[in-house]
């Protein structure tokens, strides 16, 4: 992290909660406008593939439940 944006961090962290919510929200909104990287794409892409496969039938979902469980016991939150 560079000294700025630390000390921006400090002087934001001393904000009341309601101007720190505003700032977050600016924040965020900024971010909605940036363009996507090759990353996002690749993912966008794949999560439209898998949800085409779904819906044709082609490919089962996984109830969240099961997931959900099976992620808190990988991160040894229950045995």
């Amino acid at each position: 992290m560079s000294p700025q944006m630390k000390e921006i961090e400090e002087q934001a962290l001393l904000l009341p909660p309601q101007d720190r919510e505003v700032l977050i929200q600016r924040l965020v909104n900024s971010l909605d406008n940036a363009p996507l990287t090759d990353v996002d794409e690749a993912w966008i892409e794949e999560a439209e593939k898998r949800y085409k496969e779904y819906k044709e039938g082609t490919t089962q979902g996984i109830p969240g439940e099961k997931i959900f469980a099976e992620i808190r016991r990988d991160l040894g939150w229950e045995s």
